[in-house]
């Protein structure tokens, strides 16, 4: 598939790491942890700003470890760490909508007298939702980016944008 080498046991065990981060970023928090505060009711309402907070971490160690990794190590291992640096630029940004959205919607509920409905809806169409797209949407492709780490392979895209090589046409 490319002119890199087959990359060893250990090779495919870190280039495993970024994307291990990520899906369990998706899963566990945003899922999971999401889920298991919001079931408990309004009195726990305020204990979902753990979800952000724990993914912000979780998104920027993965951004520092991919820019701080040497390509000299391994190409293998590189790559897949900026592959998980792309996606998590991306959630980075989906983030950060919801939260302007929720702080927009904090407020106008407490200093412009909007209505608590209109803000639970400002919040849910505009931040929830989108945001729910982008995890499950996001688990897919990570999920894919996670099964080419552990058969020692790189997506076509991603053998051209970060090592310059153009895949051979497949011959079916």
């Amino acid at each position: 598939m490319s002119n890199l080498p087959d990359p060893n046991e250990r090779e495919r065990l870190l280039a495993k790491r970024p994307h291990d981060i990520f899906l369990s970023n998706l899963i566990g928090n945003h899922i999971l942890i999401f889920t298991a505060i919001s079931t408990f009711g309004p009195a726990y309402i305020k204990y979902l700003i753990l979800v952000p907070l724990l993914s912000f971490a979780a998104l920027g160690y993965t951004y520092y470890r991919s820019g701080h990794i040497r390509r000299e190590d391994s190409e293998f291992v590189w790559a897949h760490w900026q592959v998980a640096r792309r996606w998590s630029k991306i959630f980075f940004m989906v983030l950060l909508v919801v939260t302007s959205v929720a702080v927009l919607g904090w407020l106008g509920k407490t200093y412009l007298g909007m209505m608590k409905e209109a803000v639970y809806g400002m919040v849910g169409g505009l931040s929830l939702l989108p945001t729910l797209v982008s995890v499950l949407v996001l688990i897919v492709i990570e999920s894919d980016s996670l099964h080419h780490a552990r058969v020692g392979t790189l997506p076509r895209w991603a053998l051209r944008r970060f090592l310059g090589i153009e895949s051979e046409p497949s011959q079916d």
